[in-house]
């Protein structure tokens, strides 16, 4: 579906003003990078006054207002980017209300949420995108191009292990660090790569065991509210080592080490394990086929991805690698182009890569983990969507009359290989 759009201008409204609403910021790059596109935002709603004042500094031309309500009829479309217990009920609101939804990710904190959601896009027909970025990345593009050629054969086993140096900072003093904000975090920071498990292993979780528990940071008794506060207020790599963090969230009771064992429809065994008192901050993932494996050393521009092919002993050279593109810090090359990507499936009715239903497994890969960990490592079997909600979603985009003449880079499964292999010893 394609919205009838203002004077052909796409008029966006940012929805809480954290830390991560800088994402937002990508709507004047994307237009800028795009002569077909026009957008533009046009109005900020935030529940806090600090989140207004914010709004207000950063768009200063635009409508401010306290609820995303208050936006119907003012807006085509909106970037939600409140704390993630939020999510469904403003993106419900949201979609009924006419009004296309870029969802931060997790889609939602429970499977019956993000259920809810994607059954109200359905009904109503209004836009829906969550914004799993990661799958943008340039680690995950190139680990997915090494796949689709067929370089490991077919995949057998995904596993990931993420070393979460920053996690005391980025997710224990504030409302990151309350279960009734987040249900764990195996939905707020595990969702990108249980997404991108899915996507590499080709098929979604269908059952799912976890274990974990708060090893570290619930000994740590310094404790205060920082309403008001955001991250960057805070970061240091100097608030080290994690026993020694200060001013954590008054409630902590997520998980900080956490483990996920996932079997997915198509057969494909999966791991995921997270740790938030590393002193290292990156992911690793393992992709094993039948032909042999990849292994990603770095996920950032400057990392490389490494292919074994042939039997050895020990040895962490590989048969090939190939150089990782893209920052050499966070995601802001993914976030362009996850933005982009929504942007002109408003506009233009295009095609996306990133899929709600995709999204929703993610939420079922954690959410029921979560619920496994905390009801002893039970397995849990993931629930069916809807036949007509998965109908509604597998449907053509439908575009509008007015063409792009604009090409953009498209999605991971029609990208022709980027990245020379660079033999090793070569």
């Amino acid at each position: 579906m394609s919205m009838g759009v203002d004077n052909g201008n796409l008029r966006v409204a940012v929805i809480g003003m954290g830390q991560r609403s800088a994402i937002a910021k990508h709507v004047a790059e994307a237009v800028a990078a795009d002569p077909a596109l026009r957008a533009q935002v046009v109005a900020v709603a935030d529940v806090t006054e600090a989140g207004r004042e914010r709004g207000r500094a950063e768009y200063p031309e635009a409508l401010v207002v306290e609820h995303h309500r208050d936006l119907t009829g003012q807006v085509d479309a909106a970037i939600v980017t409140t704390p993630d217990r939020t999510h469904a009920e403003i993106a419900i609101d949201l979609l009924r209300a006419g009004i296309a939804v870029y969802l931060e990710k997790p889609l939602a904190i429970t499977v019956e949420d993000a259920d809810a959601v994607l059954n109200t896009a359905a009904e109503t027909g209004t836009p829906l995108y969550v914004g799993h970025n990661f799958r943008h990345a340039a680690v995950v593009r190139l680990m997915r191009e090494i796949v689709d050629r067929g370089e490991i054969g077919e995949v057998k086993a995904v596993w990931c292990r993420h070393f979460v140096g920053n996690g005391g900072d980025y997710y224990f003093k504030d409302w990151h660090a309350d279960r009734a904000n987040v249900n764990s975090l195996l939905l707020q920071k595990a969702s990108h790569d249980l997404d991108v498990i899915h996507a590499l292993g080709g098929g979604d979780t269908s059952r799912v065991v976890g274990m974990g528990s708060l090893s570290v940071y619930g000994a740590v008794t310094d404790r205060r509210d920082r309403s008001g506060e955001l991250m960057g207020d805070w970061f240091s790599h100097d608030n080290w080592p994690p026993l020694a963090q200060t001013g954590l969230n008054p409630v902590v009771d997520v998980e900080d080490v956490s483990m996920v064992m996932m079997t997915l429809d198509n057969g494909v065994q999966a791991s995921y394990e997270q740790c938030h008192f590393t002193p290292d901050y990156w992911r690793n993932y393992t992709v094993i086929g039948t032909e042999g494996r990849l292994e990603n050393i770095g996920d950032t521009g400057g990392g490389v991805v490494k292919v074994w092919t042939h039997r050895r002993g020990w040895d962490t050279t590989g048969d090939r690698e190939y150089p990782i593109d893209g920052v050499e810090h966070g995601h802001a090359d993914a976030d362009l182009l996850t933005m982009t990507e929504f942007l002109r499936s408003v506009a233009f009715g295009e095609p996306t890569e990133l899929s709600p239903i995709a999204a929703r497994a993610a939420v079922a890969a954690g959410a029921l983990a979560t619920r496994s960990l905390r009801a002893g490592s039970v397995p849990i079997d993931v629930p069916p969507l809807p036949a007509e909600t998965i109908a509604h979603f597998s449907r053509p985009a439908t575009h509008t009359t007015r063409p792009s003449t604009h090409t953009t880079r498209r999605t991971t499964q029609s990208l022709s290989p980027t990245h020379p292999a660079q033999t090793v010893g070569s």
